[in-house]
């Protein structure tokens, strides 16, 4: 049984129903800053000695963002990140270059999620880390670097958080870093907007070769707005890729973004949607085209949209082969099972397709997304403790009623979630799980 009621933080389950009377999407809604241009700033300014008011405009509120700005207050020495998994890893390389000793940990998720790669770096450069518990997982014991060494390898297959977390404190070593990526690089464009970020506030650094060299100086303090996060964006394009009659305005984005989920408005074209920029937004109409019936997409560059293109593809009853989703399993939660578990309640399939598939890439795993989703049954999806399963999910909320378990999870990345759909006409219930 189940009674409606206002959400309350003490329920062990809360579960928000989505339902929308028409699939009309027209309005304007202004996105938050992004949380990866945004903590990527907060670092470079804490290592400047400087706080973000003053230089910083449209900070993400998400989150994710704010606990790095609380944990970035000097004289501090024991910090949680709670699970925010790209605060822990630039957390990590800030306080390996501070002096004294300093514990870091988080929630239990993220005492599940591996850094000993950043770490072992770290080591090489001369920092001083202890794991407390399992080796190569938080939580750490952080003590003062002795440097040793300006070069570095590092592999850049597990996560570019690792790299990015590195480049930052580059400036700051004795010799400056010189840092070598091994193996195929994940989600590349992600590191290419700490290059930017860092060039921005006066570091000097560039590729020369396989290698990229940071040479040894310091941050300088200047304003950034920071621009808004195309991950949220990704949702109201699934929402309009399920509309009718599309009308909608994003404010805050740009073309020619760092973020390598801007790649979205390009994908979207092939489910109809087309994207017209103008000065720091982006309006979205119909095209008139079909959707086509099969997608396939490497995700390596953005793999934090996998979700919302698994979901459009399952609306539409679109087939899709997914690739470039190595990382989705180290996440917030395992993506890859979640996504097999909540498609598989509406009659979808998100199956790992056998090794005979991608013998010219090895070192690739395919899964294919086949059947359309039956929503007939008001389904409720699990969120598995992720922000973007959340999102994701909602979008069908446009074809039929939904329910999303632990909505409050949407903090993490996009606090105002809930409250912009309904201004965008969404009847969004909270109900409590008895």
């Amino acid at each position: 049984m189940t009674q409606r009621r206002q959400m309350t933080k003490n329920d062990n389950l809360t579960i928000i129903h989505l339902s929308k009377t028409s699939r009309v999407l027209q309005g304007t809604i202004q996105l938050d800053g992004s949380k990866s241009i945004s903590n990527r700033a907060l670092i470079a300014l804490a290592l400047a000695g400087d706080k973000p008011e003053g230089w910083l405009s449209n900070l993400s509120t998400s989150k994710d963002t704010q606990t790095l700005l609380q944990l970035l207050v000097p004289g501090a020495t024991q910090f949680d990140t709670g699970d925010a998994g790209t605060t822990f890893r630039f957390m990590t390389a800030f306080l390996a270059i501070q002096a004294g000793e300093q514990v870091l940990t988080g929630s239990p998720r993220m005492l599940e999620r591996p850094v000993g790669p950043l770490v072992e770096a770290l080591r090489e450069l001369g920092a001083d880390i202890e794991f407390l518990g399992n080796a190569g997982y938080p939580p750490l014991k952080i003590g003062e670097m002795k440097p040793r060494s300006r070069r570095v390898h590092v592999s850049a297959k597990v996560s570019s958080q690792f790299l990015s977390a590195l480049l930052l404190i580059g400036p700051y070593l004795p010799e400056g870093l010189e840092l070598i990526p091994e193996g195929p690089l994940v989600s590349r464009p992600y590191l290419e907007m700490t290059l930017g970020l860092m060039r921005h506030f006066g570091a000097t650094v560039e590729w020369q070769g396989e290698a990229i060299v940071v040479e040894p100086g310091s941050y300088h303090p200047k304003p950034l707005v920071v621009e808004a996060d195309w991950s949220a964006a990704s949702y109201w394009y699934a929402m309009a890729a399920f509309s009718e009659d599309l009308d909608l305005t994003l404010l805050g984005l740009q073309e020619g973004s760092w973020q390598g989920d801007a790649e979205v408005p390009e994908m979207m074209q092939r489910f109809g949607i087309q994207s017209i920029f103008g000065e720091n937004k982006v309006h979205l109409s119909k095209t008139g085209a079909t959707p086509r019936p099969f997608f396939e997409k490497d995700f390596l560059a953005c793999p934090d949209i996998a979700q919302t293109l698994a979901v459009i593809c399952a609306g539409h009853g679109t087939n899709g082969v997914f690739s470039g989703l190595e990382t989705l399993s180290i996440k917030e939660t395992d993506r890859i099972g979640a996504l097999k578990a909540e498609l598989g309640k509406v009659g979808c399939f998100f199956t790992k397709l056998p090794a005979r598939f991608s013998k010219k890439w090895p070192d690739r795993t395919f899964y294919s997304l086949e059947e359309q989703a039956d929503l007939s049954s008001v389904p409720r999806f699990a969120t598995h403790g992720d922000h973007r399963m959340a999102m994701a999910f909602a979008a069908f909320a446009m074809l039929a009623p939904v329910e999303i378990e632990n909505p409050e999870v949407v903090s993490k990345s996009y606090p105002q979630f809930w409250e912009h759909l309904k201004q965008m006409g969404f009847d969004a219930t909270y109900l409590r799980h008895l």
